[in-house]
């Protein structure tokens, strides 16, 4: 039986995690979706073209359209956000991932709406202070970037409203896979070293700052969409989940551990450039993240589907070494 009440909608739909999602709520047999975003200039639309969805709103129209034509939405999956780390226009950022979420989630709060929204695992920082979700440590955290701060502004907000009884945070880890190939510098790892090692037949990392960490280990927990997706409607369906969650798959890896199955499925050795960190990210650069997934597990999500390297193999073989591949066809699952 449905947990969900249509319609749907889901900001930053055309994009990485927005468009996975609509995919899975299709194959889920929901149609009735109505997606929001900035299209703009870039080929982000093409994500759009395989989903089925009832209605599009820009995202520069989507507030002024709240009380009028989306008043029957059930449901919201506000994903979309300026999520670019190396964004330094503060007003930009306050306006788009704080004012707009606040007035979003207040709508949704007021016509007894389930709102679910992106915060980010750079709400905490290089870590120090842990990485615990829930909000006994939220006063604690410090962002490194002017994004993550956006985010944890947002937090701090529905914390002390007390919002966070009744909506749901969700702060994703490295997420990566189909549907990213939009994004640009802000692709992950896998979809840049697929194209160098496909051109050059080598991938270049970045060099180890820190003397505790080794040229190539440095830590993320890797998190392939499709688990964060089934995770992010888990969570959506849960009546009882509501505050903040991490989103991941509870497991440090290297980058080492990342670029390996790429190398395998494309029957190559391993063959990796260290070069130097640039100097926008000297100071900024996380070494070791890990989603402690407790919560998420005790609000009886079954975990991860997809372990690393048969996450990686499968973005690789199915959609990166598709020639036929071109972002746009409805993410498969399992």
């Amino acid at each position: 039986m449905s947990l969900f009440n249509e319609p749907l909608l889901v900001t930053g739909g055309a994009g990485f995690i927005g468009s996975a999602l609509i995919a899975e709520l299709n194959r889920r047999g929901y149609d009735n979706i109505i997606v929001s975003d900035l299209l703009g200039a870039d080929e982000k639309w093409k994500n759009l073209r395989a989903l089925r969805y009832v209605h599009y709103i820009e995202a520069d129209q989507l507030l002024d359209q709240l009380y009028s034509e989306l008043d029957n939405v059930s449901c919201v999956f506000h994903l979309g956000a300026c999520s670019a780390t190396t964004e330094t226009d503060c007003s930009y950022l306050i306006r788009n991932n704080y004012e707009f979420t606040r007035k979003l989630a207040e709508w949704c709060i007021l016509g007894n709406r389930r709102f679910v929204y992106a915060s980010s695992a750079a709400t905490y920082g290089d870590g120090t202070a842990g990485m615990i979700d829930g909000t006994s440590k939220i006063q604690e955290y410090r962002p490194l970037n002017m994004y993550g701060y956006s985010k944890h502004m947002f937090d701090l907000y529905a914390h002390k409203r007390g919002y966070l009884n009744t909506i749901v945070g969700v702060k994703y880890f490295n997420v990566y896979g189909p549907n990213e190939q939009h994004k640009g510098a802000m692709r992950s790892v896998v979809h840049k070293a697929y194209e160098q090692i496909k051109e050059t037949g080598r991938v270049k990392l970045f060099k180890s700052e820190r003397s505790d960490y080794k040229d190539g280990c440095q830590m993320r927990d890797f998190f392939y969409v499709k688990d964060a997706v089934d995770a992010t409607l888990h969570l959506a369906q849960s009546p009882g989940a509501n505050g903040l969650y991490n989103l991941g798959s509870g497991t440090a890896s290297t980058w080492l551990d990342l670029v390996s199955p790429i190398f395998a499925e494309l029957g190559l050795d391993a063959c990796i450039d260290f070069i130097d960190l640039p100097a926008e990210l000297r100071g900024k650069y996380q070494y070791y993240t890990c989603a402690d997934v407790t919560r998420l597990l005790e609000s009886g999500w079954a975990g991860v589907k997809y372990p690393l390297d048969s996450a990686v193999r499968d973005y690789v073989k199915n959609y990166l070494k598709t020639t036929s591949y071109l972002g746009d066809e409805n993410i498969q699952t399992q």
